[in-house]
């Protein structure tokens, strides 16, 4: 075993949404020395930077942990692919690009819960400090910093007619689900710049590298968190097929995501006791919540066959590819540009509910499943999720060895509570296809079928019919519970100098996509390790 001739002030594990933003933001200060940990490559795969290059990366080990659930009676016993980003800019570089920050009441709820300086007035100046807003700057947006934000620059009659037909049921349009309300149907926008993907990495850590006090590792895979006692001293990691171990003076920070970092955390020995005890890791720490409170958005896929052609006409044919090549060449528009959906609405499965809880994304084209090449027919997906699931699952490791993959266990539709959310999403479907705009477009409804009527009939079109929005969060929730694996801080209970910042701390998912919530939370605790770091040396 090599151990690293030089210490560091902070150890970042992780070079993904979060690490990226804590690299740059604590290098800042020059006397403060930061090692930066990221299992993958450089991003140096041309596909990560082309927006639609996500049907590349996605389910490529050389940029994906390929994740695969295990078998899940929610979802029929099926098992879902889980891609993860393994690679600078984690699954920033792989993820659809949507920009959603969620709904103002997830925040404020955080803050009930406990979790002091985490109310949407606590942290919407986190959101403005990342966001350089192609739209210019507001009370809600901000222009200025790494984090690029733009429009589409894809649009299709379909997706206009899909808007159309949400407004005549009664959706509002809103063109800024960002902003003062997220109720409504627009056009999503994405990170984004100029036609080209904008990664963390690109946007957090590219200027931060030169600075001297940056190193910056990558196929670095951290093993394990090194303690004495209960102080977080180092990690150990391998790289090259070597062991190695690097030593840290005031903190570790786990940035590997909401399956990397409670991995990591049981592989150290912090973590269910029980669990540790049968898989024979010496425990340092009991800690139950460690992989537990997993949280993920279910998309519920429907697929409506057209007479009016979509993007599927548009690339299937070796000509039609070759068009959309020298478009995108040409002027960094066209197909290529494809964020993961195009139309966004935000509302509600029953009048009687408060705020929205069902999300759609629209896209003019369909697939078998995301990833999969597209039909040989004019086709539009409109998937409905869910935003506040109540099925809670967990993930936890099988073996000591930290290069095993752990056990996932999703627990789709566990709460008969999310059966009937599931059954009104799919009906609220059917009535934007059915509304005047849409109708006539529509030739049959291809997924799941006219077949599925009867509520049972839905619910079972649910499980068969479902996919995930790679939405993992919450198993290292925050909170000060017998279940809460971070404060309001993000300190490790229990331990010193360790902390967790990636969408693990998540304590609820929030109301739509996680990268800038995830991105945000990481700004947060730039501020709140500074802030400890002074408090510490007075």
């Amino acid at each position: 075993m090599n151990t690293s001739d030089q210490s560091y002030d902070y150890i970042v594990v992780g070079a993904g949404s979060a690490g990226c933003v804590l690299a740059n933001r604590l290098s800042q200060d020059p006397q403060t020395r930061i090692l930066l940990l990221e299992a993958g490559g450089r991003d140096l795969n041309p596909w990560i930077h082309i927006p639609v290059g996500y049907f590349k990366t996605m389910h490529n080990p050389k940029t994906d942990w390929c994740y695969v659930t295990e078998p899940d009676q929610g979802i029929a016993g099926r098992q879902l692919q889980w891609p993860r980003g393994k690679v600078l800019g984690g699954s920033s570089s792989l993820n659809g690009l949507l920009y959603v920050r969620g709904q103002k009441e997830d925040y404020d709820h955080w803050a009930e819960l406990g979790n002091s300086g985490w109310s949407y007035d606590d942290v919407l100046s986190y959101f403005k400090k990342s966001e350089d807003q192609e739209r210019g700057a507001d009370a809600y947006h901000g222009v200025g910093g790494p984090q690029k934000v733009s429009d589409l620059r894809l649009r299709r009659p379909i997706a206009d007619y899909f808007i159309q037909a949400a407004t005549e049921i009664g959706i509002p349009r809103n063109d800024d689900c960002n902003g003062a309300i997220q109720e409504g149907v627009g056009y999503f926008q994405q990170t984004a710049h100029k036609g080209f993907r904008w990664s963390t990495a690109k946007g957090f850590l590219r200027p931060a590298k030169k600075r001297a006090n940056l190193d910056v590792q990558t196929r670095a895979q951290t093993t394990r968190v090194l303690f004495e006692g209960n102080k977080a001293v180092g990690v150990e990691y391998v790289q090259g097929g070597r062991l190695q171990q690097a030593r840290a003076q005031t903190e570790v920070i786990l940035c590997a995501g909401a399956i990397g970092s409670p991995q990591i955390l049981q592989c150290s020995g912090v973590g269910p006791g029980e669990l540790l005890n049968r898989v024979g890791v010496p425990v340092v720490h009991d800690l139950s919540g460690v992989g537990r409170n997993l949280q993920d958005h279910l998309q519920i896929r429907l697929v409506f066959k057209t007479s009016q052609r979509t993007l599927n006409d548009e690339v299937n044919s070796l000509l039609k590819q070759a068009w959309v090549g020298i478009q995108y060449a040409l002027t960094r528009t066209g197909p290529l540009t494809l964020a993961a959906s195009q139309v966004a609405i935000f509302t509600k499965s029953d009048p009687a509910v408060e705020r929205p809880d069902i999300q759609f994304h629209m896209q003019p084209l369909s697939a078998d499943k995301p990833g999969d090449g597209a039909h040989k027919f004019s086709a539009f997906t409109s998937s409905v999720c869910q935003l506040r699931p109540h099925s809670r699952g967990h993930l936890e490791i099988q073996s000591k060895d930290p290069l095993d993959y752990p056990a996932i266990h999703p627990n789709y539709l566990s709460d008969e509570r999310d059966h009937k959310i599931a059954i009104e999403g799919i009906k609220v479907a059917r009535r934007i296809a059915q509304a005047p705009a849409l109708a006539p477009h529509i030739l049959s409804e291809f997924v799941p079928g006219a077949q599925y009527q009867t509520d049972d009939e839905l619910l079972e079109a649910a499980r068969l019919h479902s996919q995930t929005i790679y939405h993992p969060v919450g198993t290292c929730k925050m909170g000060n519970d017998d279940t809460a694996v971070v404060d309001d801080r993000l300190r490790v209970h229990g331990i010193e100098r360790l902390r967790v910042v990636d969408a693990s701390i998540m304590p609820e998912i929030v109301s739509g996509n996680t990268n800038a919530p995830t991105i945000m939370i990481a700004e947060k605790a730039a501020d709140l390790i500074v802030a400890d770091a002074h408090q510490n040396a007075r």
